[in-house]
């Protein structure tokens, strides 16, 4: 969860890395007294998000700046909408204003991604969901940014859930029941259990062990198909590995419950936007 605790310790940071001892072209350049009122423009269309964060930057640099007429979390726009207003002490706009637009462009980019995605799975039943590739240190706004495209979020750290991958099997040895049910037993019985596969004639095995989810690892959709029929309910499925906007309707068609999307955080890169001076 993007929580305003989260937020302002990011973009702090962001400022003081930008900004270590002041911006001394704005310090030499621009009157203290001048004011500024300036919108944030699409360049290209696409998804909002870090409507909050673009806000924090400004409020962090100078309190008397104001950010008004933010577009809503999730809220799509064309080429040349303005997204925000933005009005206060020039210094402080000017300051601000990359910090503000890295933090925009990249949430922006994640959720029109994922929206991407989403439009193209409408038809099915099924959810599409993030991973842990995220950028380290930003992962609570690239998630959030995932459900701004209307997408869901998969584990947020290693904490929130049991996740038995192959190196985990390989590790295990070879009773891969016995383990599983031994996992069953040492954690919370609240705990979500989820264990990946990489060929068919896992299934059977891995659900003796008594898991709530399984991880179908780059299976074909014709494999995914017999996959979802073996399990039969048994357990959620999940689709993993290498989905794209080309194969992901495929996929969706195969009847699994959900399909994870490493490229929705890890190769979103930068929406296009500006900060344009207004009168």
């Amino acid at each position: 969860m993007l929580t305003h605790r989260t937020i302002t310790a990011a973009v702090r940071a962001a400022l003081d890395e930008d900004a270590p001892w002041g911006d001394i072209t704005a310090e030499a350049a621009i009157a203290p007294d001048a004011r500024l009122r300036a919108a944030l423009v699409a360049r290209e269309p696409g998804v909002f998000a870090g409507g909050e964060v673009v806000r924090t930057a400004f409020a962090l640099t100078d309190p008397a700046i104001e950010v008004t007429d933010l577009a809503p979390e999730g809220a799509r726009f064309a080429a040349g909408d303005r997204l925000a207003l933005v009005e206060g002490p020039a210094r402080g706009v000017l300051t601000a204003e990359r910090v503000a637009l890295n933090f925009a462009q990249r949430m922006c980019a994640v959720a029109t991604l994922t929206a991407r995605y989403v439009d193209a799975v409408e038809s099915f039943d099924v959810r599409i969901v993030d991973t842990r590739k995220t950028t380290p240190g930003l992962r609570a706004f690239e998630k959030h940014a995932v459900r701004a495209g209307g997408g869901h979020n998969h584990r947020h750290s290693l904490s929130d859930a049991v996740m038995v991958k192959d190196n985990h099997l390989a590790a295990l040895g070879g009773d891969v029941t016995g383990a599983l049910r031994r996992i069953r037993d040492r954690v919370g019985h609240t705990t979500h259990i989820e264990v990946e596969v990489d060929g068919i004639e896992q299934i059977e095995a891995v659900l003796a062990g008594g898991v709530d989810s399984i991880m179908l690892d780059n299976f074909t959709p014709d494999e995914l198909s017999r996959a979802v029929a073996l399990i039969d309910g048994r357990a959620a499925t999940e689709a993993s590995g290498n989905v794209t906007l080309e194969t992901v309707a495929a996929i969706a068609a195969t009847g699994v419950d959900v399909i994870s999307v490493g490229r929705l955080t890890n190769s979103a890169g930068a929406i296009d936007l500006g900060l344009d001076e207004v009168n």
